[in-house]
């Protein structure tokens, strides 16, 4: 697989700035655990490989548990999420896989059970940022290191 832009993220283009400055503003708005919680099972179900490396590294840098980590993909079928978790994950699946879901309301009374409105805008937005982050980091083919590992040794 080959990058198709190189050093997209370090180029001084407005739109990239535009979305740093949001990043940055989702990373101050969201509880930290959550939100690499909602990185990661996002960039799971898009299948981007480059955000899920990054994100592990980053969940696992805070504290996060190997087991939470692995078991996320399941996350409805254990008991190591709690219902404030459980209700962010909900809602970023419905709204990542929106063409089918629609957002239903059962997610967003979840959602609602355990954040105040503003958090539940906050929950949006970043939700909607890693989905922007994964189209564009699979979109431009962006490797993870492994993959950069491993092409520069063939």
């Amino acid at each position: 697989m080959q990058e198709r832009v190189k050093n997209w993220l370090g180029r001084k283009h407005e739109g990239v700035t535009a979305l740093i400055g949001v990043e940055t503003w989702v990373g101050k708005a969201v509880d930290h655990t959550i939100l690499e919680l909602i990185k990661m099972r996002v960039s799971q179900i898009n299948g981007c490989a480059f955000c899920l490396h990054m994100h592990s590294a980053d969940a696992l840098k805070a504290g996060e548990s190997v087991a939470r980590l692995v078991l996320l993909d399941a996350w409805e079928e254990s008991a190591l999420y709690t219902p404030r978790e459980r209700a962010a994950l909900a809602w970023a699946e419905a709204l990542t896989r929106v063409a089918d879901t629609h957002a239903p309301d059962a997610a967003w009374e979840a959602v609602r059970a355990h954040f105040s409105e503003d958090e539940a805008i906050a929950l949006s937005i970043a939700i909607g940022m890693i989905n922007t982050w994964n189209r564009l980091a699979i979109g431009f083919r962006v490797q993870h290191p492994a993959d950069k590992a491993t092409a520069a040794a063939a």
